[in-house]
């Protein structure tokens, strides 16, 4: 619990940041499924790829433990890739070589997975179809929110680099290891977040909404 606090410490003193990049990143995911919807070619070569990568391509394993409803394994490797790939590989390193450079990283993240997940037009929407679309919507906001938070750990160690006197110290070296610090602190949230996303989507995926389509 105490780094848990520790990190919410960050947050609460980052709070105008926090919520300018909460909104800019959400805004991107909603810009861009609006003009995905009016050009669902888009989501379908996306679905394409994704779907290539699902079945042939390093995320192949990934997608034998959802199909073989190996919860926990599915849960583990859905942490792991975007903890790993998502947060770390997409946000955060590049922003230790550059700053600020993971912002937008995970700028191309958000549209991305506006183009993903936008809204296409079926022939008959129903209690089942709205039911699917609210619960991934949910998973949007739940995973989302933890590319956020990596995305202000890359804020602050930026800041803290070129701005050291924003920390209380002397020398962008020194302003250098202190964001690294920082974001340490902030990965606690990032993890928690990823996890509770991870087992809201396999919960989904494997049960509700295969009960809600029938399947």
């Amino acid at each position: 619990m105490g780094l848990v606090r520790s990190a919410l410490d960050v947050i609460k003193r980052a709070r105008r940041p926090f919520a300018i990049l909460n909104f800019a990143y959400f805004g991107l995911v909603v810009c861009a499924m609006a003009f995905t919807a009016l050009n669902p070619s888009l989501n379908a070569a996306l679905l394409e790829a994704v779907g290539q990568s699902l079945s042939e391509g390093p995320l192949a394993p990934v997608l034998e433990a959802y199909l073989a409803k190996r919860v926990v394994l599915a849960t583990a490797l859905t942490v792991g890739i975007n903890l790993a790939v998502g947060s770390f590989v997409t946000i955060t390193l590049p922003s230790l070589i550059v700053p600020f450079s993971g912002l937008l990283m995970a700028a191309l993240r958000a549209l991305t997975w506006g183009v993903l997940f936008s809204p296409q037009t079926v022939p008959q929407i129903g209690a089942a179809e709205l039911a699917a679309g609210l619960a991934i919507a949910i998973l949007v906001f739940l995973e989302g929110e933890a590319y956020v938070l990596a995305a202000l750990g890359a804020f602050l160690h930026g800041r803290a680099f070129l701005r050291p006197r924003s920390v209380g110290l002397q020398g962008h070296v020194r302003g250098y290891w202190e964001g690294l610090r920082i974001q340490a602190r902030i990965y606690v949230l990032v993890a928690l977040n990823l996890l509770l996303a991870a087992i809201y989507e396999v919960a989904i995926a494997v049960f509700a909404i295969p009960a809600l389509m029938g399947r």
